[in-house]
């Protein structure tokens, strides 16, 4: 399938996954779900697909990229005609769907665009990342105005047309070489914890945990900092958007940036701002100042997907392209999970600050590895 197509079907897939991930958050509050209870809800969006990623990125190896998205999209789908029950085990059940929906989804995309050129990997992935940011854009921003002119049933009905339109472009790729497999050469018997032990392929895992690791203590521990230090709920918005807004402009960049530089320097520089953010925010009250800093940090983990995923790409075995990237998303659908957890019984015993440092700490001493792995890349070649 062409990478343009690839990234239409995951921009229609993802803006549907996020703007229905925020309906189905304020749909739980409006049925009067306690906290415990929204939050397990939007919990569920992530809890199945760290049990099964592993089994459906081999299942992408194995089968052409077709019918893992034909019922990645039904999933979406039936998830969001499901949603407007109005009932809170209802709703778990849509979330299930959902998450195992969109995460089948960027399973087969991100394997089958890996796939789509050997050579060119940073620049094929830098192009999905830029159309991953347009659509976690562009989800709240539809779902929000949907909720308020139409009530959360309707958005639910509403944002279902992203995945039917999905559906019609597979549709019109579904004969032919388009859908082949994407690997031809297949294990005899895969294990997960061969590739843990592939070295390559570790350093990349361990990598990837500690960026996501960034990435969603940020998306949680910022609206609390926000509101610890005054800041009015539109302000945490805005800081939170120049964070998006950094994701985005470095991904406009990626392509130049990638010809120019050895994915594991990126990465490189990727801790070193996400560490240096972390150290100075918790001493920064000024508006400002959080702005530009979030945009800073946006910058940083925004340029690091699209390298993890060529490095993945090009390091798994063959035939076990798939396979890793479910590896690595059971790590980060594990982290978004464990973490708000971890990190928010730090932020109650020692404080919103005590939590920016220890990440902070945590990922600049993984600068020195990647660098160790940009060293011996260069000596490799």
């Amino acid at each position: 399938m062409k990478l343009s197509r690839l990234i239409a079907l995951m921009v229609l897939a993802h803006t549907a996954f996020a703007g229905g991930r925020v309906v189905l958050t304020l749909c739980a509050v409006e049925l009067g779900g306690t906290p415990f209870e929204v939050g397990l809800v939007v919990s569920l969006l992530a809890v199945m697909p760290v049990f099964l990623s592993v089994h459906a990125g081999r299942w992408t190896d194995r089968s052409a990229v077709g019918k893992p998205l034909l019922l990645a999209l039904a999933m979406l789908l039936a998830g969001l005609l499901l949603a407007p029950v109005p009932r809170l085990p209802v709703l778990g059940v849509a979330a299930v769907l959902l998450g195992c929906g969109f995460m089948l989804v960027h399973l087969a995309v991100n394997n089958a665009v890996g796939s789509g050129s050997p050579h060119g990997g940073p620049q094929r992935y830098s192009m999905l990342a830029l159309g991953i940011s347009t659509s976690t854009i562009l989800g709240p921003v539809i779902a929000g105005p949907l909720v308020d002119a139409a009530g959360h049933g309707a958005a639910f009905r509403l944002l279902a047309a992203l995945p039917l339109l999905a559906l019609a472009l597979l549709w019109h790729e579904r004969a032919g070489a388009a859908l082949a497999p994407v690997r031809a050469v297949q294990p005899t018997r895969a294990r997960m914890r061969d590739l843990l032990r592939h070295a390559p392929l570790r350093a990349v895992f361990i990598v990837s945990a500690l960026l996501s690791m960034g990435w969603d203590l940020f998306t949680f521990m910022m609206p609390l900092h926000g509101a610890r230090i005054g800041l009015s709920a539109s302000a945490i918005g805005l800081v939170m958007g120049a964070f998006g807004a950094g994701t985005f402009a470095v991904r406009l960049a990626l392509p130049v940036l990638g010809r120019a530089l050895a994915p594991w320097r990126v990465l490189a520089g990727a801790l070193a701002l996400a560490a240096l953010v972390y150290a100075l925010l918790p001493l920064s009250n000024a508006l400002p100042v959080l702005l530009m800093l979030s945009f800073v940090l946006g910058v940083g983990l925004g340029s690091a997907l699209p390298m993890i995923m060529s490095e993945l790409q090009s390091s798994a075995p063959p035939g076990r392209s798939g396979e890793a990237i479910g590896v690595r998303t059971m790590l980060a659908n594990a982290s978004q999970a464990a973490l708000p957890l971890v990190f928010g019984a730090l932020g109650a015993a020692g404080g919103t600050g005590f939590v920016f440092w220890a990440l902070a700490t945590i990922l600049a001493c993984g600068i020195g590895f990647a660098l160790n792995r940009a060293r011996q890349g260069l000596s490799d070649q």
